[in-house]
């Protein structure tokens, strides 16, 4: 019982980002307005960890299952991957890495933020 009511949390801050994307229009994807809400909510505890951790956890340990119908859907389209098979994987990687270095600067960023807030601090 504990695990559906985390998870109808979970959806439902989902539904409003639903409905907030359907009213502004930017493009910007309605999921990305429920993890902003979701953010918001835990950041000011008025959702509490406790309300959705264990759900969350369980989401992630079967995040690798949700991948399997996009890669049966990429297997399936073979006939049109296969002539630009070589720029597809040079897109993928070359994008991969773009975004790896990009995301460990930004954290190295904010990990010398907090580092000099604690500094201050102690002082």
């Amino acid at each position: 019982m504990k695990y559906l009511r985390q998870f109808s949390i979970i959806l439902f801050i989902s539904l409003i980002g639903e409905i907030i994307h359907l009213f502004v229009s930017l493009p910007i994807p309605a999921s990305i307005y429920g993890l902003l809400l979701m953010l918001i909510g835990l950041k000011t505890k008025i959702i509490p960890l406790c309300a959705v951790e264990d759900a969350s956890i369980f989401l992630i340990e079967i995040m690798p299952v949700m991948f399997i119908p996009a890669a049966v859907g990429l297997l399936d389209s073979w006939g049109i991957l296969g002539p630009i098979l070589v720029p597809f994987i040079v897109i993928t990687l070359l994008s991969t890495i773009v975004v790896m270095a990009i995301t460990g600067r930004v954290t190295q960023f904010f990990i010398r933020i907090d580092r000099k807030r604690k500094d201050k601090e102690n002082e």
